[in-house]
């Protein structure tokens, strides 16, 4: 009862509301040896248990339609997933049924079917890489030792620090030869299918476009840019039977991954909301294409609670 008098009181209803924007990933069957932060099935099961007990837990477009209409309720929250991960379908979505909550899925839409996302090749490169050096240098990316799991764990956010940022085509032909180097075999079934973005849809979540390749749209061309959302939008739309009005912005940071001409691309292309990684609470004087979004890291009913109230605290963006 506690942190639910405080949220409704941080969360009240009406023209002074604010909305908590939760952002997801992945959440796998299992906790990973390799990344012990990374969500699982029974921590997200848990997390959903107390975000039913202290939240009004709204599909994002129906809390974005209210938050401008200024009858938001008390306490109002929405659940986002980037990226369309097949986990998303497989393990969250029985969790998420379970609890009778909804949640909104971005999607990439090239890696749909047997793509793979480029930070997902290089975590899977290292992981599967028997090598204790993986000599990378041909690629300009040095040499990294990988003998040991505490080794991988810092070999892989060195190397995405190192390639993230690199311009699109650049990182396409990097992690291409990736694989070829450390002598693996990188999985395939890592994103989603067609068909159970389809599922998604049909179980009542949330679809909406998070360009196809996940570039930074800020190292982008704007026609290259405009493009990407566009493309994005049209086969999800195709894919769905009708229309698709929100947009997330890949690794979503203001200024740094996009900048002021993609939000207007996004309200030029006729979404009705896009959401960052700025962290923060939407209120009713926020920008609707720069909605901000909160990672909730807590991994004790207190921790998680109170990282929440913290972040009522933080401005946003626009």
């Amino acid at each position: 009862m506690l942190f639910r008098t405080a949220f409704a009181l941080a969360l009240p209803a009406g023209p002074r509301a604010s909305l908590s924007i939760l952002i997801f990933h992945r959440v796998l069957p299992r906790p990973d040896p390799l990344f012990p932060g990374e969500m699982d099935a029974a921590r997200f099961d848990a997390l959903l248990g107390w975000l039913r007990d202290w939240f009004n837990v709204l599909p994002l477009a129906e809390a974005v339609a209210r938050l401008r209409q200024g009858n938001l309720p008390a306490r109002a929250a929405a659940i986002t997933f980037d990226d369309g991960y097949a986990d998303n379908h497989d393990v969250a979505l029985p969790i998420l049924q379970r609890h009778g909550l909804s949640a909104t899925f971005f999607i990439a839409v090239g890696f749909l079917g047997g793509g793979r996302m480029f930070n997902d090749t290089v975590i899977e490169t290292v992981r599967r890489c028997e090598q204790p050096v993986l000599d990378l240098s041909p690629l300009d990316l040095g040499r990294h030792v990988v003998g040991s799991l505490e080794e991988k764990q810092q070999a892989i956010p060195a190397l995405l620090n190192q390639i993230k940022y690199q311009p699109f085509a650049q990182r396409l032909e990097t992690v291409g030869a990736l694989a070829d180097i450390a002598g693996v075999r990188l999985p395939d079934d890592l994103m989603m299918t067609r068909q159970q973005v389809q599922a998604l849809h049909k179980a009542g979540m949330g679809i909406g476009a998070h360009t196809v390749h996940h570039p930074i749209l800020a190292r982008l061309k704007p026609e290259e840019a405009e493009r990407e959302i566009t493309d994005s939008r049209d086969e999800l739309q195709a894919l769905l039977g009708e229309p698709v009005t929100l947009f997330a912005y890949p690794n979503g940071k203001p200024g740094a991954d996009y900048r002021p001409e993609h939000v207007a691309m996004a309200r030029r292309l006729g979404f009705r909301a896009a959401v960052s990684t700025a962290w923060g609470v939407a209120r009713g004087n926020s920008d609707v294409f720069q909605l901000p979004r909160f990672t909730p890291w807590g991994r004790s009913r207190g921790r998680f609670g109170l990282g929440l109230l913290r972040n009522y605290g933080r401005g946003g963006y626009g």
